[in-house]
């Protein structure tokens, strides 16, 4: 059976014979003798099931026009997403060598050269070509300034990827009316102001820290990220109640990144010595967004200040609601904790069982491709979209 590349194949095949076939006969020459030649060698190999042989051969026999060329660039492009990126590289560069090709197809196939490139991880030869096509091929300016961005961002050159995000930006009239602005580039250069912080922070540069955030937050208002790298540079600094006052804004940024401020709002509530605000911010997170990891820590802080019983007695009610497997876990741990014997064993199993099945579980899912894991990324490794993966909810999630 074929696959759809070999498919393709077919039909080009088929293409090609009609288009040789409607030639006048007055060309009946030696060029259109080889032609027909290169055709049938072509077909024979497709019909062994030799499609290698078959694609170089049809490639050859095709001529390069503004007829044909959109067969040559699907060909290539199925190449690529085969995985056969050398094979789209020589396609398309095959492509660039003909001079009869017009300057719009000449781009087209700059283009696609470079998208070669950029599969095959030869980025500084696609940031070339693509830099190139900015400067010749205003039509092709923006899908090349995107090509760019996923460039910088695997290199991680996050100040030249702000420099060429900003440059997507529609720019700013006199007038209050300006075009509408598209929300993935400010997105994104709200993550890139992020990603310098976090250089930043490491190095322990507070100042060039609150800069940054201060910038990805003027691009994106509701970048969760941000206000969480902030409090993280304030209580580090020792500005506890500002780290509070950050990790609260992610509650109306989006309540779906509350359960990640938690461990940070507890070390901060624990160096104020202050379980009461704790427990109180805790109370008003559940309000705002039910979730299990900040269940569990309202659950630990009463154990600690009234006891297993209250613990059990709050997580049993917890649970009747809103079921969840690691409320589950935590109830029969409270449960081992305080029984002997036979029991204690018997809940030993359960827990174990129910350890084993979390296990499988990923707890965070891309909301756009669907990529699911373990950690939270804030660039999906899937699709390539920046905030988009956040915690699962549910009886299996969070």
């Amino acid at each position: 059976m074929f696959d759809p590349w070999q498919l393709l194949l077919v039909v080009s095949a088929i293409a090609i014979g009609w288009l040789l076939g409607r030639k006048p006969k007055i060309e009946a020459n030696d060029v259109p003798a080889v032609r027909h030649h290169q055709y049938y060698k072509g077909l024979n190999f497709l019909l062994n099931d030799q499609p290698d042989g078959a694609l170089d051969t049809f490639i050859e026999a095709l001529e390069v026009n503004s007829e044909t060329l959109e067969t040559h660039i699907a060909i290539g492009n199925l190449m690529r997403r085969k995985g056969e990126v050398e094979r789209a590289i020589r396609i398309h560069q095959n492509l660039l060598s003909r001079p009869s090709l017009s300057r719009v197809h000449l781009h087209q196939a700059h283009l696609e050269l470079a998208r070669d490139f950029i599969s095959a991880g030869l980025w500084d030869r696609a940031e070339g070509l693509l830099l190139d096509l900015i400067k010749d091929a205003p039509e092709l300016k923006a899908v090349a300034m995107r090509h760019l961005l996923e460039i910088y961002q695997d290199e991680k050159e996050w100040q030249q990827a702000i420099d060429t995000a900003k440059q997507l930006l529609p720019k700013r009239y006199l007038l209050k009316a300006s075009p509408p602005v598209d929300a993935s580039i400010n997105d994104a250069l709200a993550h890139y102001c992020c990603e310098l912080a976090e250089l930043a922070l490491q190095k322990k540069d507070f100042h060039s820290t609150r800069n940054y955030l201060k910038q990805a937050l003027s691009y994106d208002r509701s970048c969760v990220r941000a206000s969480l790298l902030a409090a993280e540079v304030e209580y580090r600094t020792g500005h506890l109640p500002k780290a509070i006052q950050n990790l609260r804004k992610v509650w109306g940024q989006d309540p779906v990144f509350i359960p990640e401020t938690v461990p940070l709002l507890k070390a901060c509530y624990q160096k104020l010595d202050d379980d009461q605000a704790f427990q109180n911010d805790l109370k008003q997170a559940l309000d705002i967004c039910p979730s299990v990891t900040t269940l569990l820590a309202l659950v630990e802080l009463i154990k600690s200040k009234q006891g297993d019983l209250a613990a059990t007695e709050f997580l049993g009610k917890a649970l009747a609601e809103r079921p969840s497997l690691r409320g589950l876990a935590k109830f029969v741990e409270l449960h081992i904790d305080n029984s002997g014997g036979r029991a204690r064993e018997n809940f030993s199993i359960l827990q174990l069982l129910i350890e084993q099945l979390l296990e499988a579980k990923p707890q965070y899912q891309c909301q756009h491709c669907g990529f699911a894991g373990k950690h939270l990324h804030w660039l999906c490794p899937g699709c390539k979209h920046w905030g988009q993966v956040k915690a699962i909810r549910g009886a299996e999630g969070d």
